[in-house]
């Protein structure tokens, strides 16, 4: 059974994407910062089946090579989804997408969808990706998703990809736990260009 795990771009003050976030900029104002690690280093890397083409150091190609062939499937809320539009029909990371919300949009349910829509919870949805991933990891997403995974009990792993940014504001990754000190196991660091990998195990 493979892990569940973070895989988030967070600024070194703990943000996921700048204020004001919303379906005219996802990633709020100023949160494209976080993404410009992918074009920061001299060594491409191609993300298969897309026309993604990212600029990285040698070190972080190889990490994005694993972290793909590693990823069985992804949980998101439903916020996260309607932000990015279904990532226009399919998550660059080809692998099934598990969604956690209240509703489900009729437009997207269709037979080959990689999307499934989760009605009946967070452990529900946890669950039915561990199952489609198999072997491989399951990957969680949106910091709402993140924190209830923690209260929950149901995450693994938590790795970041930080950024060297302070944002200032905009949401928090770890905002809302409510659980008291939680201890972590760093069990590796990658250093990439404009970006650290950190991967860190919860101690449970």
């Amino acid at each position: 059974m493979g892990k569940v795990r973070t895989g988030l771009s967070v600024s070194l003050d703990g943000f996921i994407s700048g204020p004001n976030d919303g379906p005219e900029a996802p990633m709020g104002v100023g949160g494209e910062r976080l993404l410009a690690w992918y074009s920061a280093g001299d060594t491409e890397y191609r993300l298969p089946g897309t026309d993604m083409v990212f600029m990285v150091s040698a070190q972080t190609a190889e990490f994005l090579k694993e972290t793909r062939e590693t990823t069985g499937a992804l949980v998101f809320g439903r916020r996260t989804f309607d932000l990015t539009h279904g990532w226009g029909g399919k998550h660059p990371l080809d692998v099934p997408v598990f969604v956690l919300g209240g509703s489900v949009p009729q437009e997207w349910v269709y037979e080959g969808s990689p999307f499934t829509f989760v009605t009946d919870g967070l452990e529900s949805a946890v669950e039915q990706a561990k199952a489609v991933a198999g072997d491989k990891d399951v990957g969680v997403g949106a910091a709402s998703i993140v924190q209830q995974c923690i209260k929950a009990g149901l995450l693994d792993e938590i790795h970041m990809d930080l950024v060297h940014v302070l944002l200032g504001g905009g949401v928090s990754l770890f905002d809302h736990l409510g659980t008291g000190p939680i201890d972590l196991e760093r069990t590796r660091v990658i250093e990439g260009a404009g970006v650290t990998h950190l991967t860190f195990r919860l101690m449970k």
